[in-house]
């Protein structure tokens, strides 16, 4: 628990900062926590983070994540590619890859790796994205994930009785993730009245139940990753708390949800 503790607090000291600060930096930093994730789940795959195919990998993965808008008023490069044309070539020179190794990279590695490329890529351009947007949605999205999680836990460990998915995470109780997407709304009206989005409350009240629900699917999806390839943690690089996915995965299922929401909402 102490070593959680100092974890928790020397991370949140890094990551605000630069959340705070934003442009470049942010974006930079955006890229190496999304690099370290997809070679998390590579590793779990057993495809080495150091072999042609995981190289492609990041390629494609910083591909997507790359905001055109960064060039607008100097070159609009949907002119010459589209991100679809893009992921294309990747797929063609993945299998093609396949042949030249004579299936010691398979087909089945190659659709793991652009699933999770996909997966990472995509989560972590709404990182970006969201910043982009302002700080509010942002802040937003973390607090609904802290308090979903924290409400889980307490009343999980308080009044949890029925499993939610024993074979995957045996921890999780029904009454837990009930109490998560609670505290969540308590949480999300407190932030509503204090640093108000540009949406009703009842809008405020319906997404935060949405992206709870979103939040813990995401978290339940990672379990699922580690319980399949038998690994405890994605990573080792947060001592205490595992790896990136450990920590990112619920944001990274919340945030396209919350992107999407807040635009085609009033």
């Amino acid at each position: 628990m102490k070593q959680r503790t100092i974890t928790a607090v020397v991370a949140a000291l890094i990551f605000i900062p630069i959340v705070f600060l934003g442009g470049t930096v942010f974006k930079l930093f955006v890229y190496v926590i999304a690099s370290i994730a997809l070679l998390e789940l590579v590793r779990m795959k057993k495809i080495s983070r150091y072999s042609v195919a995981s190289g492609l990998g990041l390629l494609l993965m910083w591909a997507l994540m790359f905001p055109y808008s960064d060039l607008e008023g100097y070159v609009d490069l949907t002119e010459f590619i589209t991100k679809s044309e893009i992921t294309l070539l990747a797929v063609l020179i993945l299998l093609s890859y396949t042949v030249l190794v004579k299936n010691r990279f398979t087909f089945d590695d190659a659709g793991f790796l652009l699933i999770s490329v996909i997966y990472i890529g995509m989560g972590f351009n709404y990182l970006i994205e969201t910043r982009s947007g302002g700080l509010e949605y942002l802040f937003f999205a973390l607090f609904v994930v802290w308090a979903t999680d924290t409400g889980a836990y307490v009343f999980g460990r308080a009044f949890g009785k029925h499993k939610l998915w024993p074979q995957i995470s045996p921890k999780k109780t029904i009454e837990g993730s009930v109490g998560g997407i609670i505290l969540a709304c308590i949480v999300a009206v407190v932030f509503q009245l204090t640093a108000p989005l540009d949406h009703s409350m009842l809008i405020v009240l319906l997404v935060t139940i949405l992206i709870s629900i979103a939040g813990q699917i995401g978290d339940l999806v990672e379990s699922a990753f580690k319980r399949h390839y038998a690994v405890k943690d994605s990573g080792k690089i947060l001592p205490g708390h595992g790896g990136v996915l450990d920590r990112f995965d619920s944001l990274i299922f919340i945030l396209p949800i919350l992107h999407l929401i807040n635009f085609i909402t009033p």
